[in-house]
């Protein structure tokens, strides 16, 4: 790590974020052709199904080894999806003049998380335990279970499906493409950014870990 850098995610956050995303992504795209029967092919139709399934324990499955191996860890990231502050009221103010014109004067100093970033973990927290659920139903259940309660279960699958569809696409847009987020994937890839867009774009966090950094040189 050079001088003009500081870690943001170690390893295994990088680890878990990258296999998780990527499992999302696979029960995104086969989800997407399951919900829409039309464009199903009926001779792929069987291996979609597995590769979903498959998707799903990895989804579900890492997150849970996470916690196991590093449980310290995963209750600090937890915490951080349901603490919310001041500031983070101010940055829903400030953010559309943010992320559309460019004006950072109002923005509030921000944590390892931005308020942005909160909405999509905790999001991701409660989507995942309803994809687990009504997943398990729809797969272990669906003899079994009557009709209205499966309809349920379908119909709060499909409904997390859309609401974390889009905002998965909003964030893949802020993570590569807004001008303002220049080394969020460098976070995520190098686990570094730079103290001068920490101290910029996270200075609550970088100020609150500043004393750590001293007395590790």
């Amino acid at each position: 790590m050079t001088l003009n850098e500081v870690e943001k995610y170690r390893l295994p956050v990088r680890i878990l974020h990258w296999l998780h995303s990527g499992a999302f992504i696979v029960l995104f795209l086969t989800g997407m052709i399951l919900y829409l029967p039309r464009v199903t092919f009926h001779s792929l139709e069987q291996w979609i199904h597995l590769t979903h399934l498959i998707a799903t324990i990895v989804f579900v499955g890492v997150p849970v080894i996470y916690l196991i191996v590093f449980p310290r860890s995963a209750v600090r990231g937890l915490k951080m999806a349901f603490t919310w502050g001041r500031d983070d009221l101010k940055w829903f103010v400030a953010s559309p003049r943010f992320y559309l014109l460019g004006d950072e004067k109002k923005m509030p100093p921000q944590g390892l998380l931005n308020s942005g970033q909160k909405i999509w973990w905790l999001l991701t927290i409660l989507s995942g335990l309803t994809f687990a659920v009504t997943g398990a139903t729809m797969w272990f259940f669906v003899k079994s279970a009557s009709p209205p309660v499966l309809h349920r279960m379908i119909l709060a699958h499909d409904i997390s499906f859309i609401v974390v569809g889009a905002m998965f696409l909003l964030h893949i847009y802020l993570a590569f493409f807004n001008p303002k987020m220049t080394q969020a994937l460098s976070a995520m890839t190098r686990g570094k950014v730079t103290a001068e867009y920490a101290k910029k774009y996270r200075g609550k966090w970088y100020e609150e870990t500043a004393g750590d950094r001293e007395e590790k040189k």
